[in-house]
């Protein structure tokens, strides 16, 4: 049974390689689509491997980070005592958060994921290619897959998950949204693009009603856009750059409509290698209006009203960072002042990856290469950006990267050895981590408590209104597996950052009152209850996040904003505290759509209200 079993997996390879030569190709995806199930990413791995397979290969140059003589990495600072910083004071420090189990299934691999404003439910999706799930579709609907023969998959693939109750609500997918993109509009509706075969050039839509289904426009795009990323744009538009064969960009029409042509965008062919290492590349709104976009080690910053590149920035050192090498990535928040609001600087930070081209075809021989342990930012805005490099305390490739209320990150998620793809990751990373930006370089990253559950390829997490993080997916099969070295994962977790730490509990604000509806250039009154603290304007501050779309690692249109303050205040005996903050001065700094806003304490954060400016 184990011989046919291998053969099964092995026999694809042949197929696969005896078309590599047609990649450069541009229609080769469509040939793909007609002769295989999968492309060559995609290849099956064995599922059934021994975990521990890679402590047996020799590999002569696994040198992980590498770093050069004489260059400025920083290292961190080991066996010293935590210090406080103005995101985590000295009353959060010591605790390492907890993880609790809020559900053993959620009835669809979380491939994709994302929190709609509102509703209190996070989106859940993988891909309609499998035909099967935990989840059947209600009321015994199906889908018609092929009228000739009658084929149908009666299985969800899509679904709402309540964050406070854990239920499931299913909806029903139409079009293949397999490594697709997304983010929410000015509504707080998920617009949706891309996917396999049939998704590939569509546009989907889903609102936040009470009983709303997806709205699916399957020719929308002018080219397919397959492990491509989606940006919002200061005017509530979306630019989609990039996807499997896909040298290109285009903005999203408006629904109903497509496009004709796509622009042509050469960045990207240059920065393609033999396993390409250029897919998911990261994009950010920076706060000039320009879109920064950055593939395998380079990135450019993109005009998107003239359509050119503005400014070519520094390579990254150290390696590839881009799908399937699949670093992490995530745009600093900003930081906004009362006044002089019209000069914003934007800092982008990346970490992990691969050090080597090939680490995906090694892995398919079953060599898997150290991550990278590096990350490195930049600001974008300056005349002459540079790239300061810093070791986390462990290699990663394939995380998640979330930036919490307090306006620190936190990586969690993925592996310590590999490459994205079925079953081409080993030692799954467990501990998250958390990342101080305004510490001191060499002391900004602190070690969390671990989880029980490897999160591999097509993991996921969200923040959550109440602090909290989501965590959810890892699959690195080829379908439905459960009796695999890495199984089809359908637990869903949250995780308690260190600020909800029980003993900083009284310290923790009540938003009692804040305007849902905010304007660009003025002010917002924002009302907490707090008792037993006096509140003064140096212990608090105002944050504004925008959810991120998460998926194989990159986290979409996820965006905070730290509010300037003009006023505080406070009335210690009541416990009441009046805070005024000056909100963003324009879309370039906060593109128009739904926000959760925090209030923070000496770094513990209120329970968010949902907030939208337009």
């Amino acid at each position: 049974m184990t011989i046919i079993i291998k053969s099964l997996f092995i026999l694809p390879l042949f197929f696969v390689s005896g078309f590599a030569n047609l990649l450069p190709q541009p229609n080769v995806f469509q040939l793909f689509n007609q002769k295989h199930v999968l492309g060559p990413h995609e290849l099956f791995g064995n599922p059934f491997g021994n975990p521990n397979d890679y402590k047996a290969v020799q590999i002569p140059d696994d040198f992980g980070t590498p770093i050069g003589s004489g260059e400025d990495v920083a290292v961190p600072v080991r066996n010293k005592p935590q210090r406080a910083t103005p995101d985590a004071p000295l009353a959060t420090l010591g605790y390492k958060g907890a993880w609790e189990l809020v559900s053993q299934s959620s009835g669809v691999s979380a491939m994709h994921a994302i929190l709609l404003p509102k509703i209190d439910k996070v989106l859940m999706y993988d891909a309609t290619i499998w035909k099967i799930s935990q989840l059947p579709l209600p009321k015994g609907e199906c889908r018609v897959l092929n009228k000739t023969t009658g084929e149908k998959d009666c299985w969800c693939h899509s679904l709402l998950f309540d964050i406070n109750t854990s239920k499931l609500i299913p909806l029903e997918l139409h079009t293949d949204t397999w490594c697709s993109s997304g983010g929410l509009d000015v509504n707080g509706n998920l617009v949706s693009t891309g996917g396999y075969q049939g998704g590939a050039n569509t546009v989907r839509y889903l609102g936040t009603c009470e009983g709303c289904n997806w709205r699916e426009y399957p020719t929308a795009l002018a080219d397919r856009r397959w492990y491509s990323t989606q940006a919002e744009l200061p005017d509530g538009g979306f630019i989609v750059v990039g996807g499997r064969e896909a040298f290109s960009y285009e903005y999203i029409p408006a629904e109903g409509k497509s496009n004709a042509k796509p622009y042509f965008f050469d960045f990207l062919r240059q920065t393609s290698d033999p396993e390409e290492n250029n897919l998911y590349p990261f994009v950010y709104l920076s706060t000039d209006g320009n879109v920064f976009i950055f593939a395998n080690s380079r990135s450019v910053l993109l005009n998107p009203k003239s359509n050119k590149i503005v400014r070519e920035l520094p390579d990254l050192p150290g390696g590839h960072r881009s799908y399937p090498a699949s670093g992490m990535s995530a745009l600093l928040p900003i930081k906004l002042h009362s006044e002089n609001q019209m000069q914003v600087s934007a800092e982008v930070l990346i970490c992990g990856g691969s050090a080597h081209k090939d680490s995906y075809s090694k892995a398919e021989k079953q060599v898997f290469y150290t991550a990278l342990q590096d990350c490195a930012r930049i600001k974008i805005t300056d005349k002459n950006p540079v790239w300061r490099r810093e070791l986390m305390p462990t290699p990663r490739i394939m995380g998640d990267m979330m930036i919490l209320p307090t306006g620190e990150v936190l990586i969690l998620n993925g592996a310590k050895r590999g490459a994205s793809g079925w079953g081409f990751a080993r030692q799954p990373n467990l501990a998250p981590v958390l990342y101080s930006p305004r510490a001191k370089r060499g002391e900004r990253f602190t070690e969390l408590a671990p989880s029980t559950i490897p999160r591999m390829y097509h993991s996921t997490s969200a923040v959550l209104p109440d602090g909290k993080v989501l965590v959810g997916g890892s699959n690195t099969n080829n379908g439905y597996i459960y009796d695999a070295m890495y199984p089809t994962e359908l637990r869903i977790e949250k995780f308690s950052p260190p600020y909800l730490n029980p003993a900083v509990a009284m310290r923790r604000p009540v938003i009692t009152s804040v305007l849902e509806n905010l304007n660009y250039g003025g002010s917002i009154e924002v009302k907490i209850k707090l008792t037993g603290f006096q509140v003064q304007q140096q212990d608090i501050k105002v944050t504004m996040y925008a959810p991120a779309f998460t998926t194989h690692g990159v986290s979409m249109n996820q965006r905070l904003i730290d509010l300037g303050l003009k006023e505080v205040q406070s009335n210690d005996k009541l416990g009441s505290h009046n805070i005024v903050a000056a909100t963003p001065p324009s879309g370039n700094i906060a593109p128009p759509g739904y926000y959760m806003l925090s209030a923070v304490y000496q770094g513990v954060p209120s329970v968010a209200k949902w907030v939208q400016i337009k």
